[in-house]
C-alpha cells in the first residue's frame, strides 16, 4: 500500500498545485499517510479531512501586518506578555490550517519617527527600523515558544541578528512550513511599515495582505468619535485614495492597487479573526480594485 502512494505521489502533487494547495502541508500529509498506513490506518479518514480543509481555504499565502502598539497591550509600549501570547496564538491557529504566513511588525511600541521632535527625519526613521527588528525577534521567539517554526529576515544587513531578506529565502522558509517574520521596514527612510508590508506581499506573491488593527474594519469617519460612522464591507483602492480614508498611507495603497493585491482590514482584539479570515469568513473590510 505504501509503495502505491509513492507511485501516485507526483500526480497527486500536480493536482494539488493546480488548485493552489500549500505544498509544504501536503508533504507533511504524505508522511502522515505512510505513518498511518503502517499503523493499519486507524485515523486515515481524519488525514483525508485535513486535505479538504486546506483546499477549502480562501487564501493560501498571506502577509500579516501587526502594529507595534498592538504588542504593548493596553499601555501600547514595550511588550505585554498576555497580549503577545494571544496574538501569536491566533497566528498559530491560522498556521495550523495550512496557510503560508509572512509577518511584518511595526515599531510604534518603541519609537515613532514622525513624532521625534527636531531630530533629522532620516535618522528618526532609522531608529524606527531598528525598533521593528526588535519586534520581529520578539514575535519570532513567542511563536517558537508556542511550537511554531519561524525565520526572521531583515531589510538592513545585520548578519549577527538575522539574515537579510531575499525573495528566494523567504519563499523557501514559507514552503518549509515556517512563518517568515520581516523586520526593518523597507530599509529606507520615508516609507511606512504599511508600505513595507505591501512590498513584501507583492514580492512573495501573497494572495492578500492582512492589516490587523484596533477597529473592526474601515469606516467613513472615526467610529470612536462619531457614533453614526458607517462601516464598509468592501471598498476600492480608488475610493480609499480619493476620500483619503484611514486605511493606510497613499504609497502603500497605490502599490497594492497597481499590483492587484487585496487588503483585508480587521480587528486584532480577537486574534481568532486571523484564522477566520483565512477560511473566508466575513470579518473586517476587504479593499480591492475590481
Amino acid at each position: 500500500m505504501s509503495s502505491f502512494f509513492c507511485t501516485k505521489c507526483e500526480r497527486f502533487k500536480n493536482l494539488c498545485r493546480s488548485v493552489g494547495v500549500c505544498l509544504f502541508t501536503l508533504e507533511q500529509f504524505y508522511c502522515k499517510i505512510d505513518e498511518e498506513i503502517k499503523r493499519q490506518r486507524p485515523a486515515l479518514s481524519n488525514l483525508i479531512q485535513v486535505v479538504y480543509v486546506i483546499m477549502a481555504l480562501k487564501y493560501h499565502r498571506i502577509l500579516l501586518k501587526i502594529s507595534g502598539e498592538a504588542l504593548g497591550g493596553e499601555k501600547g509600549t514595550g511588550f505585554d506578555e498576555p497580549t503577545m501570547d494571544a496574538i501569536c496564538g491566533g497566528v498559530k491557529k491560522a498556521h495550523e490550517l495550512g496557510v503560508q504566513i509572512g509577518i511584518v511588525v511595526g515599531g510604534g511600541n518603541f519609537w515613532r519617527g514622525r513624532s521625534s521632535g527636531k531630530m533629522e527625519r532620516t535618522l528618526a526613521d532609522k531608529i524606527g527600523m531598528l525598533a521593528t527588528v526588535m519586534n520581529a525577534l520578539a514575535v519570532s521567539d513567542k511563536l517558537e515558544q508556542l511550537g511554531v517554526p519561524t525565520e526572521v529576515f531583515t531589510s538592513i544587513t545585520m548578519p549577527q541578528v538575522a539574515p537579510a531578506f531575499t525573495r528566494k529565502d523567504a519563499l523557501r522558509a514559507m514552503e518549509e512550513g515556517k512563518i517568515a517574520v520581516f523586520g526593518g521596514g523597507t530599509g529606507n527612510p520615508f516609507f511606512s511599515t504599511d508600505t513595507a508590508t505591501a512590498l513584501r506581499a507583492v514580492e512573495v506573491s501573497a494572495d492578500v495582505m492582512f492589516k490587523a488593527t484596533m477597529v473592526d474594519g474601515v469606516y467613513d469617519k472615526d467610529p470612536h468619535k462619531y457614533p453614526d460612522a458607517k462601516k464598509y464591507d468592501t471598498l476600492t483602492f480608488t475610493k480609499v485614495l480619493e476620500d483619503q480614508l484611514a486605511v493606510m498611507d497613499g504609497t502603500a495603497a497605490t502599490l497594492c492597487r497597481d499590483n492587484k493585491l487585496p487588503i483585508l482590514v480587521f480587528d486584532l482584539a480577537d486574534p481568532d479573526n486571523i484564522a477566520r479570515a483565512v477560511q473566508g469568513e466575513n470579518v473586517g473590510t476587504l479593499v480591492y480594485e475590481g
